[in-house]
């Protein structure tokens, strides 16, 4: 088990009001309708099936889950800032999913019920009219959660068939480059070797940008 890290702990730089979020985001450019996220070594640093021994208990106002032998787990930092300025981005809210292949399914979606995105953050961004609750939970952030082992291709179907989004306008953040059979359905793919940051959204929503033609404001 070569890749394993300690979950770092979560101490964004917040100012009052605002909620951090990736400058793509809010630069008026167009955004995926659906950006994707794969759960280990991409929202969080650890394999949830093989560094996790269960159960998992909320700690910290939900800001951590610790383990039977008192192992802490959480998100990589910025990832609570980015779901959040996700679903407060004028003028629309970027629709979540979830595409991961972890063979604990259920594990994994305990982890996402109990860790909570941080009171500290503000609960609206500068000119958005979305709301989002303080101290919701990650699970509820996600409009589509695909969590079992097997071929990504068939996560993102699914994802496809519930949203009716088409492949194109989909982005997927992962840490593992096999997940970028996805293109051959019209996805495009961001490696995230290192987890997901806001400086890694930003790069991948400008490849998005880049390879579907859509670098200049549309009307």
């Amino acid at each position: 088990m070569p890749k394993k890290s300690q979950a770092p702990a979560f101490t964004p730089a917040i100012i009052p009001g605002t909620i951090p979020s990736p400058e793509t985001f809010t630069d008026g450019l167009p955004l995926p309708k659906i950006i994707v996220f794969d759960l280990d070594y991409t929202l969080w640093p650890f394999w949830v099936d093989t560094h996790v021994t269960p159960p998992l208990k909320a700690k910290d106002n939900n800001t951590k889950s610790v383990d039977r032998i008192g192992e802490s787990f959480t998100f990589y930092p910025d990832v609570p800032s980015i779901l959040l300025s996700a679903k407060s981005t004028p003028p629309h809210p970027i629709t979540l999913a979830t595409a991961s292949r972890t063979s604990a399914p259920d594990l994994a979606t305990t982890l996402l019920k109990q860790l909570h995105l941080p009171p500290s953050l503000a609960t609206t961004a500068p000119s958005s009219s979305s709301k989002v609750p303080a101290g919701k939970r990650a699970y509820d952030i996600f409009d589509y959660m695909q969590i079992f082992p097997g071929d990504k291709k068939t996560h993102f179907q699914r994802i496809q068939k519930a949203s009716g989004v088409a492949f194109e306008e989909m982005l997927f953040f992962d840490d593992e480059r096999r997940n970028r059979n996805v293109e051959s359905l019209g996805v495009v793919f961001w490696e995230v070797p290192s987890g997901v940051s806001r400086a890694e959204v930003d790069r991948g929503v400008w490849e998005w940008r880049r390879r579907k033609g859509r670098e200049a404001k549309e009307t």
